[in-house]
């Protein structure tokens, strides 16, 4: 019995294939049609613009016409442009709005505040530096709305007992300065959250009357003459930043742990012998800068990696205050030394907290600066 052999007309499969390609082209050009009259087409591409002006934080109101929205790529632009340029003026007019409240004053050719200053008591802010002013005028008690008092490096030599009439005070800075005291009636300021005195080499204490300050969370009181941590500092509770380096501490005092927001501490360059273990107590401390080369004892805990503890020791090498180049001495001011000092290690503070890994303990440190 021989094979079947099944014979095609080859034309005959091509037709019944061009049919059904006819067929399907003819379904697709019904179907662009339905949805071209459909509204569907059109929900879709109001919807895409919608999303696309919000994107861009353009009000509905703004892109809506009689109730429709109009899609014109001309009209987005437009709308764009306008709120970028809504949005400069609004900030422009916020910026015009606080320099109303901000007095800013600069430059040694001052040498006393404008008798102006006195009829402008609605200021929030007075931010003065770099100048010859000594004194701060009694009139600062009519300043009621006082927010920030920012007066570093000037000549100041007393803050006048009326500035515990400032009670919605949040910051003093009256750093590098020539104070010798802080008035007790500072204590009354009792919303004021930032306290700087750094640099103003003489102050040897804080009035008691500062305990009063419960909402303080920072006091740099660095580059002065303590000889121990002020006793109204231990009774701030909010305490998260202390700077008391370049001091003569000799000792830390037993019930440092009070101070149980504690963050920051910094102590370099003082004549530490021994860390109390009282600072173990401290759960939230984070960062412990300390000179090095007095220190003879500290708490093994200190180097326990289980710690959140970050606990850096500087050496003290004195930065050489002469430079000899061409036979040329060059004096640096106590100040400016003071000053620097502070920036480098701020700096360093900074990029230590910046790596995303910190050795619990980190040894010596020598810091050899020639300026």
């Amino acid at each position: 019995m021989g094979h079947k052999v099944v014979v095609f007309d080859i034309s005959v499969v091509r037709a019944l294939w061009e049919t059904r390609v006819k067929k399907h082209k003819a379904w697709q050009k019904k179907e662009a049609e339905r949805l071209e009259k459909s509204a569907l087409e059109k929900i879709k591409e109001e919807w895409n613009f919608v999303a696309e002006c919000r994107r861009k934080g353009i009000p509905q109101a703004a892109y809506c016409k009689n109730g429709f929205v109009d899609t014109s790529v001309r009209l987005l632009e437009k709308i764009e442009r306008n709120s970028l340029t809504r949005q400069s003026l609004l900030s422009k007019e916020r910026d015009k709005r606080r320099s109303a409240f901000v007095f800013e004053l600069s430059g040694e050719q001052w040498t006393e505040l404008p008798d102006s200053l006195k009829e402008q008591t609605h200021l929030k802010e007075w931010h003065i530096s770099n100048t010859l002013i000594q004194i701060i005028p009694t009139y600062i008690e009519l300043f009621q709305a006082m927010r920030i008092l920012d007066l570093p490096k000037n000549q100041i030599s007393h803050l006048p007992a009326e500035i515990g009439c400032l009670k919605n005070l949040r910051e003093l800075n009256v750093s590098f300065n020539h104070l010798k005291s802080i008035p007790p009636e500072l204590g009354d300021c009792e919303n004021l959250e930032k306290l700087d005195c750094s640099g103003n080499l003489e102050l040897t204490e804080l009035p008691f009357e500062l305990s009063n300050l419960k909402q303080v969370t920072f006091v740099d009181i660095a580059a002065n003459k303590f000889a121990s941590v002020p006793i109204c500092v231990l009774r701030m509770p909010n305490l998260q930043w202390l700077d008391i380096s370049n001091n003569s501490l000799t000792d830390l005092p037993q019930d440092i742990d009070r101070l149980e927001e504690l963050q920051t501490f910094i102590l370099y360059k003082n004549k530490l012998t021994y860390l109390p273990y009282a600072l173990l107590n401290l759960k939230k401390l984070a960062l412990l800068v300390v000179s090095g080369d007095h220190l003879v004892e500290l708490p093994t805990a200190l180097c326990d990696s289980s710690t959140p503890l970050k606990f850096v020791s500087l050496m003290d090498n004195p930065i050489d205050n002469t430079q000899c180049e061409d036979g040329v001495e060059v004096m640096e001011s106590e100040q400016d030394r003071q000053h620097f000092d502070k920036e480098f290690l701020k700096a360093y503070i900074e990029d230590l907290k910046e790596r995303e890994s910190v050795p619990s303990y980190t040894t010596k440190v020598s810091f050899s600066l020639q300026l």
